[in-house]
């Protein structure tokens, strides 16, 4: 079993590269499409995103009643293609300019969060450009990998030096630790919101270890 993180690493976890102190957790069930992908593919993605929700005790749903799909996720061999996407410079500002700076990064994810007049998650834009790297990793580790990061609002440097995913006996899992912060990321009793990093140890304290 896993030794439960700290109250420092939890908070390490949602802060950010400025030292912002940021976490929010989706306030409406999520409702997801996928754009790019082959039918078989399209199943694994929703499965493994089903598999994550159902871990923090939230909710999936066919359709947002605001936004119909809530959560995008776009599958593209060049950022170009985005660009010739329908709509989508509606529905996220300053497209060309965010296509030019993946493209000079050679960025191959991204991803783009909108909140609601609470602070919570009410959509998630998700892009990956399937460079050599991502085409070598396995479509359920990636769809494990995304359903991971955008079930929280984790800092931009959360898993900069570790991987939320783990290789146990040949087989690729969520590590149990990051696994129980989106458990206790999603109790009821916990805020939707939180800019304090006195959150981090109520969090803490639902790991099963208590606070540090």
């Amino acid at each position: 079993m896993a030794e439960a993180l700290s109250a420092a690493q939890v908070e390490a976890l949602f802060t950010r590269a400025d030292g912002a102190y940021a976490f929010a957790r989706w306030g409406r069930p999520i409702a997801p499409v996928v754009f790019g992908v082959a039918d078989e593919t399209l199943g694994v993605i929703k499965g493994a995103l089903e598999a994550v929700v159902q871990l923090a005790g939230h909710q999936m749903a066919e359709t947002d009643p605001e936004l119909g799909a809530n959560l995008m996720v776009f599958f593209c061999r060049d950022w170009d293609e985005l660009l010739e996407v329908p709509n989508l410079d509606r529905l996220v500002p300053d497209l060309g300019p965010l296509v030019t700076r993946l493209t000079t990064g050679q960025a191959n994810q991204y991803r783009i969060f909108r909140f609601d007049a609470a602070g919570g998650i009410k959509a998630a834009f998700v892009f990956l450009r399937m460079d050599q790297h991502l085409q070598a990793v396995s479509a359920d580790v990636l769809a494990l990998s995304q359903a991971v990061q955008t079930v929280l609002l984790w800092s931009d440097m959360a898993f900069r030096d570790r991987a939320p995913l783990a290789v146990v006996e040949g087989r690729t899992i969520l590590r149990p630790e990051i696994a129980d912060v989106i458990r206790a990321g999603y109790d009821p009793v916990l805020p939707v919101v939180a800019r304090d990093a006195s959150h981090a140890l109520r969090l803490a304290a639902r790991l099963g270890r208590g606070q540090s």
